[in-house]
């Protein structure tokens, strides 16, 4: 076969398997988890070989009309580079280790066959958007991750959580995907085409007469499905859907589109100075955010998901340097150790009990219990830290490295100020995420929570999943910044000593401070019986701070205090603690200001509606009616009542005649 033939097949595959799914889930349940993993594991199989053949060198272009439309027309076309065909092998990887993972998680589930087929569709969406050439066949793997998105965060739907989450994933992603599809076409205007290859070489020649309003209507879309702030809310709601889907959302689809995305046309950003510093700006707040809400949470998927946020915060920060290089490297090495700590996570919530969620505070001796995830998370969680030589620590420091090169004047892709707003923020947030790493591992594995009843051993399709996430986790970085310049723009991705130095120095730092408070808080605790923390002066500070939180976050009504002060993060935190916690109040702030008004409108709507307008209707039907009803009064069925009307008829017509004849 054709690269191009094998390249199709990728994203039909998942495609197929997700409608032959659908169709015999219910008549043929024995085919529903071959159909599930078996089409996903064929796409990684020939996504591999299209990255052999593609080999980093030039990209492999194909293109066929769609249908005529016009003066832009739409076309099926296909672009892989080696930034595309990389990221298709991590998304098939990702998607193939959800997918055998579920069989085992959610084994006793009856929506399983549902769920495993808008996996697959969840899938296919995203490797379309991952080597399709044309904008709007981009767009529609784009919408289709989000419907999908939606589906499956709400796949426990009896809860309210779920239905919430839902919801509020659909629509935030929504409110970025409007000024998103105006971009799209004012780029396409601009450029005379929606394919990749022409608008870059429109930027390239200079052809792009709005540059700046482009690129930031583009933002609000990368911002709504990569989570970044301001519309970063969305996803540590997300959070109430199983644990899988929180895997694949985080790891390789969804999330990592926006930043592909700008990965791909990264010359149409850069061709506005402005747009490079709101995207700097960007990344900064919501690395610095998202870590100091993560430092905060106690349910252990919310740490990760605002884990996420933070390091898809380092991704735009690469772009807003301009280097696409770095950023697709932490997103190919980031998808690799995110995706073992959730379904690591998913073994400790099975080990728990629960269904989709796991307050820390509740946890106690799961080290001995499940030894695979303990391991296979302590690799996972030293490379989301960037410690050497774990993954994350070399695609972290070529962010770092291309943010300094940016400071020092090395390079001129990028203005200064976005250099210098990207280091600091990147540096600060390299201590708060080993803070919070250090402190998701003690309280999970060395908490002295409420101990759960055992539920016996987690099937091995889960575990062995565990083991092959940790082997990239842990050997990734090691080889792929000597291999990957070769791949992408060939410039260096090899660590630098001062930002290695650095960042691996402030990583020490938090991870130590964190284990100095979690030692004094245990210590503490240790004086205080479990059963009289109500009394405790901190276990009434964490009740009052629990109702705050709930209060501002309803789809999490039900967050529980700690049920022991042992909590280094209230410690280090201290009075940002409570609003940390609650996201900073971003959702009541977003009430406020758009929730609140849009319900103020539509009661005086219907008010208007109500009182106005139908007023007016049942005066239109009142009138008739009192007609019709004295005219049936009158018709009384009296013949001699009608001969006297007749007679008076006559006698005034008579009348009238006489009166009118005398006058003239």
């Amino acid at each position: 076969m054709t690269t191009t033939t094998l390249a199709v097949l990728v994203p039909l595959l998942p495609f197929l398997g997700a409608v032959a799914g659908l169709l015999l889930g219910r008549t043929a349940p024995g085919f529903v988890r071959p159909l599930a993993v078996l089409p996903t594991l064929a796409a990684l199989v020939l996504a591999a070989l299209v990255a052999a053949r593609q080999g980093g060198g030039a990209a492999v272009d194909a293109a066929t009309e769609l249908t005529p439309t016009g003066s832009v027309p739409i076309e099926l076309a296909l672009h892989i580079d080696g930034f595309a065909a990389l990221v298709a092998v991590l998304v098939g990887l990702v998607a193939s280790c959800v997918q055998i993972y579920s069989t085992g998680y959610l084994r006793d589930d009856p929506r399983y066959p549902s769920y495993a087929a808008l996996v697959s569709l969840f899938t296919s969406a995203m490797l379309l958007v991952v080597y399709t050439g044309d904008l709007m066949v981009l767009l529609v793997g784009w919408e289709v991750m989000g419907i999908c998105s939606y589906f499956l965060v709400g796949h426990y739907w009896e809860t309210p959580q779920a239905r919430a989450a839902s919801l509020k994933a659909f629509l935030v992603t929504k409110l970025g995907d409007v000024p998103f599809l105006i971009g799209l076409f004012a780029l396409a205007t601009d450029a005379g085409s929606f394919r990749i290859t022409r608008i870059l070489g429109t930027v390239a020649s200079g052809g792009l007469d709005h540059p700046t309003p482009i690129a930031l209507l583009l933002l609000a879309g990368v911002a709504g499905k990569s989570a970044q702030f301001p519309l970063h809310t969305w996803l540590p709601d997300a959070m109430a859907g199983p644990t899988p889907v929180s895997a694949l959302i985080h790891a390789a689809t969804m999330v990592a589109a926006g930043v592909y995305f700008i990965a791909r046309l990264l010359p149409v950003f850069e061709a506005s100075q402005a747009a490079m510093v709101v995207l700097a700006v960007m990344a900064a707040v919501t690395m610095a955010g998202s870590g100091l809400a993560a430092l905060a949470q106690d349910d252990i998927k919310r740490v990760l998901a605002y884990s996420t946020i933070g390091q898809l915060g380092y991704m735009t920060g690469a772009l807003a340097v301009g280097d696409r290089g770095a950023a697709v490297f932490h997103l190919l090495s980031h998808g690799a150790f995110k995706a073992l700590l959730f379904l690591a996570a998913g073994v400790i919530i099975h080990a728990a009990g629960t269904n989709s969620l796991a307050a820390m505070s509740r946890m106690r001796n799961l080290r001995d219990r499940i030894p695979d995830a303990y391991w296979t998370m302590t690799v996972a969680l030293l490379a989301l830290a960037a410690i050497p030589p774990f993954s994350g620590f070399f695609s972290k420091e070529a962010v770092l490295g291309v943010a300094e090169h940016v400071v020092t004047g090395h390079t001129e892709h990028a203005p200064a100020a976005a250099g210098w707003i990207v280091l600091v923020a990147a540096l600060l947030t390299a201590v708060l995420t080993a803070a919070y790493a250090t402190r998701l591992w003690l309280l999970a594995f060395r908490g002295r929570g409420a101990e759960a009843p055992d539920h016996g051993r987690q099937p091995l399709t889960m575990t062995v999943v565990l083991w092959v996430l940790a082997v990239p986790s842990l050997a990734l970085g090691g080889f792929a910044f000597r291999v990957l310049p070769d791949w992408f723009d060939g410039r260096d991705l090899g660590p630098t000593l001062s930002t290695s130095v650095l960042g691996t120095g402030l990583a020490l730092v938090g991870g130590i401070v964190t284990y100095a408070a979690w030692r004094h808080t245990t210590a503490l605790a240790a004086r205080v019986p479990l059963g009289a923390v109500a009394a405790h002066p901190e276990g009434n500070a964490a009740r009052v701070e629990a109702e705050a939180i709930a209060a501002h976050e309803p789809a999490y009504g039900d967050i529980a205090y700690a049920p022991d002060p042992a909590d280094p993060g209230r410690l280090l935190l201290g009075p940002l603690h409570r609003h940390a916690a609650a996201g900073f109040h971003l959702d009541a702030v977003y009430t406020a200001l758009f929730v609140r008004p849009v319900q103020a409108g539509a009661s005086l709507v219907r008010f208007l509606d109500r009182e106005v307008v139908e007023t007016y209707v049942r005066g239109a039907g009142a009138l008739p009616r009192w007609l019709g009803t004295a005219v049936r009064r009158s018709q009384t069925g009296n013949v001699q009542t009608y001969v006297s009307a007749l007679l008076a008829g006559t006698v005034v017509l008579a009348v009238a005649v006489v009166l009118v004849a005398t006058g003239a």
